[in-house]
């Protein structure tokens, strides 16, 4: 239903790699903003010529393809006449074999085709550029709707600190061992909404962050919800043993 937020998330078929270099991210990350219009179809974007640096230009712009300047507390475009938003993105991640959104619906069936379009899309350009063929992504992908405030703080959290497996694998399930670490890497990730959120800007044009920015009290309270959530788990992960097992 319209105004209904959903975590959206999806990984490679085999749990394989879907993103090989900064290219991919990249390119992803831009079909969140091209393929989310009504107007734009997947088979053009799939042949669409790519420019590394103009790309991270556009995305980090604070400007939407209207031109007209924003005065919105995210950043976002306030008025953009010419694109028709099927879905608002609140926030994304995007790992080395899966990704996830954080989506809210703006229209019946938006969702479906915005996640068609940018599914069939990237997996058109991935055959393409490593030549292959057949499925890329591990069936349809997964839709949890989120239903309470706690839900949405947690999800928010919970996407935006998946970079921390890649310094401490297991980590969700065990705990932090390197608190100092695991933030380092939280902070350093590039292929995230998180900057956006806590200031510096990097793919202002993908998400519309008013929403979250409201929650938390600005990016200030943003930073804190994320790095509050990985002192949790590094509390964990020094507890005595009997503890864990509580």
């Amino acid at each position: 239903m319209e105004g209904d937020i959903h975590h959206i998330f999806n990984r490679g078929v085999d749990k394989r790699k879907i993103f090989l270099n900064d290219q991919d991210y990249l390119r992803f990350i831009l079909s969140l903003y091209i393929l989310n219009d009504s107007n734009n179809k997947y088979d053009i974007w799939s042949n669409l010529n790519f420019n590394k640096q103009n790309t991270l230009k556009i995305l980090s712009s604070t400007t939407g393809r209207s031109g007209r300047s924003t005065t919105g507390r995210s950043g976002r475009p306030v008025v953009d006449e010419i694109r028709k938003k099927l879905v608002e993105i609140l926030a994304f991640i995007l790992m080395p074999n899966h990704y996830h959104l954080i989506i809210r619906v703006l229209s019946d069936n938006g969702l479906s085709k915005f996640m068609q379009k940018v599914g069939m899309g990237y997996s058109q350009y991935f055959n393409k550029q490593n030549q292959r063929s057949g499925a890329l992504f591990e069936g349809r992908y997964k839709n949890v709707p989120i239903k309470s405030d706690e839900q949405l703080n947690i999800i928010f959290n919970y996407v935006h600190t998946n970079p921390v497996e890649l310094v401490e694998p297991g980590w969700k399930n065990t705990g932090v061992e390197s608190k100092d670490k695991a933030i380092y890497q939280q902070n350093t990730y590039a292929w995230s909404s998180y900057n956006d959120y806590v200031g510096k800007s990097k793919f202002a044009l993908i998400t519309d962050r008013d929403f979250y920015l409201d929650i938390f009290g600005g990016p200030n309270g943003c930073r804190e919800s994320v790095e509050n959530w990985i002192e949790f788990k590094a509390q964990i992960a020094n507890a005595p043993e009997y503890l864990k097992k509580i």
